[in-house]
Parts: structure tokens; sequence; C-alpha cells
């Protein structure tokens, strides 16, 4: 097999191959069709985000693809079925566990995760438990369904601040990917001529205004003045997230869903918080919601998930140097690795 191997110590990828691996007895190996390069993937290669720290580790919790075999002890799955992965999973043991919080689970976390802790899908094969293996319905493109644990983590989060009503003000910073697939989101569910997205960079704002969904697109120093009911942030970034605080309107809801370097900081005004009843949620993975991002993938299809108008960059695995770069550099919204 052909797979990125991302070296723990010096945080440097280099192509390699390898045997195919054999599953264990509940075990299926997975031919990965598309993996994505997540937001979170950058951090780890920069190493600001824990993982695995020891040798090295396939990287990728964002994949696709086939059965290609499959452990003595599988009974409900058959080769050939089109898969996609969660990536996370708990211990089933422990007090979140049982409380249904299993995305805080210390064990699971640290031993489960695919693609963090666990060889992932920057890889022609991938070994994945049974238990998170999600059978795929036969109309879902399989480029599109590459992006539904990024929606199943939207759909949690979704979860976590509704109601939003239409007609409420939403504002979305941040116009990389999982800003413009929230305000597909958001789109999908009614809301029209009440959402702002804020991108402080011109090529980021075209992306956002060219997906048709007639939102007002501008850059942070035009938000002075207007408040809304509901800031989502996407960017992942603490001063962006620190300036929402006075645009939000009384009894409004932050939700911080991208993810911040572990060591930055900002302030925040308490009396502010307790005069305006503020809400402020995070968003941390994807508990449970799963087949409800491939249930978004099928329901949003061609309208919303067009990967040309959504910035996304498809390409060999050959290639990953380039298209991370890209990445980097904020030219494209998202890499998604083709393997098939």
């Amino acid at each position: 097999m052909e797979f990125l191997s991302f070296n723990t110590a010096t945080k440097d990828l280099s192509l390699k191959t390898a045997p195919i691996p054999i599953p264990e007895k509940d075990e299926v190996l997975v031919r990965v069709a598309y993996s994505g390069v997540c937001g979170t993937d950058l951090h780890i290669l920069e190493g600001l985000f824990p993982t695995k720290n020891d040798d090295s580790l396939i990287l990728g919790h964002e994949f696709v693809g086939t059965i290609e075999g499959l452990g003595n002890e599988v009974k409900n799955l058959k080769i050939g079925q089109k898969v996609a992965v969660d990536p996370n999973k708990g211990c089933n043991k422990c007090t979140d566990c049982y409380r249904g919080f299993y995305h805080f689970c210390e064990s699971g976390r640290i031993n489960f995760t695919i693609g963090i802790f666990k060889n992932g899908g920057w890889a022609t094969h991938v070994i994945v438990p049974e238990s998170q293996i999600h059978l795929m319905p036969d109309d879902i493109d399989m480029l599109q369904a590459a992006l539904a644990e990024p929606l199943s983590c939207i759909i949690h989060g979704w979860d976590l601040i509704n109601p939003i009503t239409i007609g409420s003000k939403v504002l979305i910073i941040g116009a990389g990917i999982i800003g413009l697939l929230w305000a597909c989101t958001l789109h999908l569910h009614g809301l029209r001529k009440t959402v702002t997205i804020s991108a402080a960079m011109p090529m980021r704002q075209k992306i956002a205004e060219n997906l048709g969904l007639e939102y007002e697109v501008c850059t942070p120093d035009q938000l002075e003045g207007k408040k809304f009911d509901f800031v989502i942030d996407c960017s992942g970034s603490a001063s962006a997230i620190e300036s929402a605080f006075p645009l939000l309107n009384n009894r409004g809801t932050l939700c911080i869903f991208g993810v911040a370097n572990p060591t930055a900081t900002m302030k925040i005004n308490p009396f502010e918080v307790y005069m305006k009843e503020l809400k402020i949620f995070g968003v941390k993975v994807n508990p449970f919601t799963f087949p409800n991002g491939l249930s978004l993938v099928q329901t949003m299809g061609n309208q919303y998930l067009n990967h040309e108008k959504l910035g996304i960059h498809v390409c060999k695995l050959s290639e990953y140097e380039d298209a991370i770069h890209a990445l980097r550099e904020k030219q494209i919204t998202k890499v998604i690795f083709e393997l098939c």
C-alpha cells in the first residue's frame, strides 16, 4: 500500500509503501477512496495539537472507501460495500461514556482516535474497528461523503446552540471550509438574508460570494456597529473570538467551533456576559452525530457540496507537498486526497 508517513518527532511527512495490513477478528480493511486534510491536521503537522508522540503515524481522520477485507468475527458487513469512517470512539467503560459523552473519554481519546492516535486515511488502505464503520447509501457521491466527518461536527454544534429560528441574525467568522459548510447548513435550514460571513482575505471573500447563498460577505473591520443573535467562530483565532462579544445582541450566543492554538488566550468582560445574558458554547467533535452527517451529505448534494465552488482541491497522495502548502497559504479551503 502507499501512504504518507508522519514522523512525530521531526514533524516531517514522507510518501512510503508497505504491505497491505491484515484485519484482526473484529476489524475491517478499507480501501480508501478519498481522504480529507483538516485544519486539525495542519496543527498536528506544526506540533500544535496533541497526537501520538512516538515513532510514526498515518494521519487522516476524514475518509471514505470500500470494504476490501473482513475479520472473521465481522458478520454484518460485506466486501465491496461503500463506507464512511467515524474516527472517534470511547472506551464504553468510564463515567463520561456512560453519561453519553464519549468525546470526553480520556482513554478512548488517547487510544482510539483514527488518524490522530491510530493510523488513518492518508493511505490507500487502513484498518478500522467494525464499530466505527458506517455504510453509505448508494446515491451518495463518495467525494462529497468525504465531508461527512466535518458535517457531523457541525451537526453537534447545531444541536448545542439551537434553536436558530428563521430571521435570527447570524455572523460566521472565517470563510475556510468550516465557515462555508456552516453557511450552507444555515441556508439549508431556511436562513436567507440575515446571515453575514466575515473573511479577512479577498480570496476567501470571493469563494463565499460565489456559493450563491446571497449572504452578506464583509471584512472584520466592516462589522463595527452591527449586532447579531448568534456568532459562530470558525477561525480558531483568539483575537477574532474576543472581538465577537461586543457584536452580540442581548441573550446572544457565541459558538466557538474553530480549533484554537492550545496556548492562545483572550480577555472576556464578565460584566458584559452578565448584563447581556450571553451564552457561550464550545463544540468538540461529533458524539453520536456521524450518521446524521452522512444524511446531511445526502440532503445537501450537488446544490451545496460542489467542490469547485467550495474551494476544495482534489489531488493525488503524491502531490501532498504542493497541496498542503496551498492550504497553509489559504489559496484553497481544503485538500482531499484521491486514492481510488
